[in-house]
């Protein structure tokens, strides 16, 4: 186990101390490479990670697009995994195409998306202005809010954060499908064919019989989703580069150390981005636990 655990120990754990030990540190980008480890410590960089409103604004945007993006990736991938449970002729190519939007590189599917969406030429702008009766362009990818009107009420619409949370969606939602159609195959039809004799409607077997079944399965992609989403930089920066109110904690964190060259006060941050994510985590487990008790 020495080589592995000399691997783990020079890969993960050594540079992760590293980067806790510069949040407490005033240290520049220029200076990275002459730092040395026994600086004098202080707690200047998270009073200024702090004293920022954009902290706060950047932490519930991320809260919102994780949450939006998993149960949308979730729920695409039970859909799909559900649609092609059944044999049917082609089904193994419907598989296989469903698998595109994970497998692709994502500088692609991005710059396909900003196509399809730009307000000068894209697909999705010209369908709506001829099908739909749009009166003008809709820029998806630059535009922060727009107000809908219904019933008398005029309603706020964060344009560029659910397109980002859509995108994030339709890119990861084979991962989900991958999981429950594995999951579906190893389930006994007899349960469900003795609950369709007995005079249960389709909707009522899925709901009664296969979705306990599958919920372990969704409970571990809704951690992992969890965990991978709240950390996401490159899908976003490609997207809309964090502008138009999608801006995320990642992103604040690059901008930390790429446009004011402060590596202590990114670490922080980064830092800080850890505990909230642990904290979720960790009350998650605990809201699991407890359902598994009361199973």
């Amino acid at each position: 186990m020495s080589p592995t655990l000399l691997i783990v120990l020079a890969v993960v754990v050594l540079p992760l101390l590293w980067s806790v030990l510069i949040a407490f540190q005033q240290l520049r980008l220029l200076e990275i490479g002459t730092a040395s480890p026994f600086r004098s410590l202080s707690l200047d960089n998270f009073e200024r990670v702090f004293a920022s409103g954009e902290l706060w604004t950047s932490l519930g945007t991320t809260l919102v697009y994780t949450a939006g993006s998993v149960i949308l990736s979730i729920s695409l991938g039970l859909i799909a995994a559900m649609a092609v449970r059944k044999p049917f002729r082609g089904r193994t190519f419907v598989r296989a195409a469903l698998l595109l939007p994970y497998v692709a590189p994502v500088v692609a599917v991005t710059f396909v998306w900003r196509t399809m969406l730009s307000p000068q030429f894209g697909i999705i702008n010209e369908a709506g202005q001829s099908l739909f009766g749009w009166a003008q362009p809709i820029p998806f990818l630059s535009e922060a809010q727009r107000t809908l009107g219904a019933f008398g009420a005029e309603f706020p619409i964060p344009t560029a954060l659910l397109t980002a949370i859509a995108f994030e969606g339709w890119r990861y939602f084979p991962f989900a499908f991958l999981f429950l159609m594995a999951r579906l195959g190893a389930l006994s039809a007899e349960t469900e064919e003795a609950a369709l004799v007995d005079g249960a409607s389709p909707l009522q077997s899925f709901r009664y019989i296969v979705l306990p079944q599958l919920m372990p399965v969704i409970a571990l992609l809704a951690i992992l989703r969890t965990i991978w989403t709240f950390n996401e930089f490159d899908d976003i920066f490609l997207l809309t580069g964090g502008a138009a109110g999608t801006g995320v904690a990642s992103v604040r964190v690059y901008e930390f150390l790429t446009v004011q060259r402060n590596v202590g006060a990114a670490s922080a941050q980064s830092l800080v981005l850890s505990l909230v994510l642990i904290l979720m985590l960790a009350i998650y487990m605990v809201l699991l636990r407890k359902r598994g008790e009361r199973l």
